[in-house]
């Protein structure tokens, strides 16, 4: 791997900064306390091409690569990680339609979400009791003369409810276990599909997690991705992209962290010298930024292989796994630097904490990707 990055990728992290400071940053901290979904800051990044960065320009991206789109994750999430989360699933729905798509799918759907014209994607895989095990999903397709017809439930979908574009997973041929899941293109006003519930949550306050209920949801022939039964395969494969994309987005959070720590350590008197001159802080801050330095290089590890078209899953999980744990301990040893000012809501540190526990949860939580890392190891399929 080439540690030296691009002109193209540094072009794409200088832009997804100055978007961050300038559209994210100043609205973040009502976000965390009002909920409110940030929808026109979608549509503004999207102008800036950062809701399909590694989407091929024929189809209305920014075809950068993937590692443009680690660096990108990665300032947007350390202005705003509930930003951030919305921007990284728009991105990997995108890419996964025109990758897999037919090309009427794709120049359809894909042009139309990274202009932000469908304000983003939402990816619904994960049910009430198929959360870490997606083949036991009930949510069921049948065939209909003219396509076929959804009922179900799904939870814990991010961008559920505002998403132009839902990816539905579904059984087609339930005898079949995971090889009877089928993957449907939903649009986001379907007849039949609305949410049953807006999740509250710790973190990520400005982001939507929704339970979706599918009643009767009808959709065309042309409505299904890469054909019957090859759902499954589609969700492991996205889910390793996405693994990049949250591990960059928990070293948003650690690096925004991190900032906020030292600025508070170097500001902040006690016995008459900057806390930063103190040992046990400066040690505090040597550990976090330890772990953000080594997070950062497995991330982009990661994403080089996988743009290189190299076989990426452990690489992926193993820096989702690091990335995401080392967010939550860099967040509290943040909290520790300001003292009880750390848990007051003034300042920042408190909503960094909050926005971190989430990654070592979702699209696999730390103990998934363990289990991933181990069989890799030993060459046993993960399914």
């Amino acid at each position: 791997m080439d540690l030296q990055l691009t002109e193209e990728q540094l072009m794409v992290q200088r832009t997804a900064r100055d978007a961050a400071e300038r559209l994210l940053a100043p609205g973040a901290a009502q976000r965390d306390v009002t909920g409110e979904f940030p929808a026109a800051e979608l549509r503004a990044l999207a102008d800036l091409g950062l809701l399909g960065v590694a989407v091929p320009e024929e189809l209305g991206g920014a075809g950068a690569g993937v590692i443009a789109y680690s660096l990108a994750m990665q300032e947007l999430a350390r202005a705003d990680a509930s930003v951030a989360v919305a921007v990284s699933v728009t991105n990997m729905v995108a890419e996964l339609v025109a990758k897999n798509g037919t090309p009427e799918q794709a120049k359809h759907w894909v042009p139309r979400l990274v202009s932000g014209e469908l304000v983003c994607g939402a990816f619904a895989l994960s049910e009430p009791q198929a959360g870490s095990d997606p083949a036991a999903m009930r949510t069921l397709a049948e065939k209909t003369p003219t396509g076929w017809r959804i009922s179900g439930t799904k939870q814990w979908i991010t961008n559920g409810g505002k998403a132009g574009l839902v990816i539905v997973w579904a059984l087609t041929d339930p005898a079949a276990g995971h090889k009877g899941i089928s993957a449907f293109l939903v649009p986001g006003d379907a007849a039949g599909m609305s949410v049953a519930r807006r999740e509250e949550k710790m973190g990520l306050h400005g982001s939507v997690t929704a339970q979706l209920l599918l009643e009767n949801v009808e959709v065309g022939e042309d409505a299904m991705l890469s054909g019957p039964g090859r759902g499954f395969a589609l969700a492991m494969m996205a889910l390793d992209g996405g693994r990049i994309g949250i591990a960059s987005q928990a070293i948003g959070i650690a690096r925004g962290a991190l900032e906020a720590a030292i600025r508070y350590a170097t500001e902040r008197t006690q016995f008459d010298v900057p806390i930063i001159k103190h040992q046990a802080i400066g040690n505090m801050l040597a550990d976090a930024a330890t772990w953000l330095d080594a997070a950062t290089l497995m991330a982009l590890r990661a994403a080089d292989m996988k743009q290189r078209g190299e076989s990426f899953s452990q690489a992926a999980s193993m820096a989702k796994l690091f990335a995401s744990e080392a967010a939550v301990k860099a967040a509290n040893q943040a909290i520790q630097v300001f003292g009880g000012y750390g848990y007051v809501d003034e300042f920042p540190v408190g909503k960094f904490m909050r926005d971190a526990r989430v990654q070592t949860l979702y699209e696999g939580t730390s103990q998934i990707q363990k289990l991933l890392i181990g069989r890799a190891l030993t060459g046993i399929s993960a399914f």
